[in-house]
């Protein structure tokens, strides 16, 4: 293939498995399942409090109510913010679109909802959603809940890389390569893995992982970091430049959390 083909092929891949389906080496295909984490920034404390009675009483119950679930609500753990990440797992892509329309069709969900889906512009209930839509990696085609212990915590990362046939092959470490099997291996379950479609600074790729506690999060990073078959990973020119920046969140979930 020449480059302007190959560059071209590239920047589509993102756009390529709206099927959400994935073919498996000599099997039927694996269904995958699609990811919206929004990012909801509000006021205060008891804007946070408000919002997660209805996340909890009006919102989630009536995602459940149109197949959508488990819905994870994830607050910051070392910021001081009253933000917090909502993750809704679909199906297929037809949940997406179809979502609005069928709560605005839920009475109950307009009902019960009517306080905070009707705030005046001069008491908003919440000032801003930032949203992602992600496709579920082949290794991990379903989103995967960890303990419910009290004190779980979640890690949230994102690598963006610096174009879309390095972002591939990064992808690829973590399903063909063997990197996720690595992190269950020693100790760091996925929650889900998830290559964006749609977002901000791609292309990037986006995972959480679940713990017990914190300390069950050092204890599983370090021991990845010395596991054998990571140093070989990284060290494979194959896998060379795939990541230029990473960010990195820890979150604990919210009471109303499904997750």
């Amino acid at each position: 293939m020449k480059r302007r083909e190959f560059m071209a092929a590239s920047c589509l891949a993102g756009l390529a498995p709206l099927g959400v389906a994935a073919a498996e080496h000599g099997g039927q295909p694996k269904q995958k399942e699609l990811y919206e984490l929004r990012l909801v920034q509000l006021q205060s404390a008891d804007k946070q409090k408000a919002f997660n009675e209805f996340l909890g009483k009006v919102a989630i119950p009536a995602l459940n109510r149109i197949g959508i679930g488990p819905v994870g609500v994830f607050q910051f753990l070392e910021e001081e913010t009253p933000n917090e990440y909502i993750l809704v797992p679909h199906k297929c892509l037809e949940s997406v679109a179809a979502m609005a329309a069928k709560l605005a069709a839920d009475e109950r969900f307009v009902a019960d909802g009517a306080e905070f889906l009707e705030a005046p512009k001069s008491d908003p209930a919440y000032l801003r959603m930032e949203s992602s839509l992600m496709l579920a990696f082949d290794e991990i085609p379903k989103l995967e809940v960890p303990s419910k212990k009290k004190t779980r915590v979640f890690q949230l990362r994102t690598y963006e890389s610096h174009s879309f046939e390095r972002a591939q092959k990064k992808i690829d470490m973590f399903n063909e390569g063997g990197e996720i099997a690595v992190f269950r291996d020693t100790g760091m379950p996925p929650v889900f893995f998830g290559q964006t479609l749609i977002g901000a600074k791609m292309p990037n790729l986006t995972y959480m992982l679940g713990f017990d506690d914190i300390a069950a999060k050092e204890k599983g990073w370090a021991t990845f970091m010395a596991d054998p078959r990571w140093n070989k990973l990284k060290n494979d020119p194959t896998y060379k430049d795939t990541v230029s920046a990473i960010t990195n969140i820890m979150l604990r979930p919210a009471d109303c959390s499904q997750i």
